[in-house]
């Protein structure tokens, strides 16, 4: 089982881990600082540094699977083509340096925040997510047409209000009595440890709460200037919103 340091705090750039596994499809560590790839959110890269200078570029991280293909509690750190001799020095045991690339971390925090704030501007449900570090986009079940400015002017209203992002966790009965707080129809919050993690955005007045495994920032200040690039109809039902960063 690898820790997810990530999930107690999104601003650890870095940790001392240990070799668990080196498989084909990833390095195992037994705890890490890098999200894998899930509920939209691109994993992370980075580097795992050992004590001899030796430097293993990471291109991807995954949620490990078994072999039948069911997700494990390992998590996949997936190196760079063209390193066998770097990685021909792990095994159990060795220790190293896990290392994110933190600016391409922080516009992945960046987005997904503001995804939440998206939920609150336009409250229906959403059929898809991807959030990538250059551009992040939310699939709304929605038949009305939407104002690319008017939202863009939304999510600067919110950004501008300084409001305070808070991780916490609902057990799975409360959340079960409260169904709407589920925003995704294409995820399902993780049960069956009897508590679900959450995302809150808002202090006195609530903006946003949902279940969500993902990065985010602490304060919706620091997510800076976003845009809606585009709106696109996808179907009679469905409405993408594009995100990008303004230059």
């Amino acid at each position: 089982m690898t820790q997810d340091l990530f999930r107690q705090d999104a601003y650890l750039q870095h940790c001392t881990a240990h070799v668990v596994a080196v498989t084909e499809h990833g390095i195992v560590l037994d705890r890490t600082v890098f999200y894998p790839l899930g509920g939209g959110q691109a994993g992370d890269t980075g580097s795992l540094l050992l004590s001899d200078g030796t430097e293993i570029a990471i291109a991807d991280t995954r949620k490990a699977k078994d072999s039948e293909g069911r997700p494990t509690a390992d998590i996949w750190h997936v190196p760079q083509a063209g390193q066998s001799d770097a990685l021909a020095r792990l095994r159990p045991g060795v220790e190293l340096t896990a290392r994110i690339d933190w600016e391409r971390r922080h516009r992945l925090m960046r987005f997904h925040t503001t995804t939440h704030l998206l939920c609150h501007l336009v409250p229906v449900p959403v059929n898809g997510c991807s959030i990538t570090a250059d551009a992040a986009r939310l699939d709304l079940v929605l038949t009305d047409p939407l104002d690319k400015e008017a939202l863009t002017e939304g999510i600067a209203a919110l950004v501008a209000a300084s409001l305070p992002v808070t991780i916490g966790t609902i057990s799975d009965a409360e959340l079960d009595a409260q169904p709407e707080l589920v925003k995704s129809m294409s995820v399902s919050p993780p049960r069956g440890s009897g508590s679900v993690r959450t995302v809150r955005i808002g202090h006195a007045t609530q903006i946003d709460l949902q279940p969500c495994g993902g990065t985010h920032v602490a304060n919706t200040a620091e997510i800076g200037r976003v845009v809606v690039t585009k709106i696109e109809k996808k179907s009679a039902t469905t409405r993408r919103v594009v995100l990008g960063f303004a230059a």
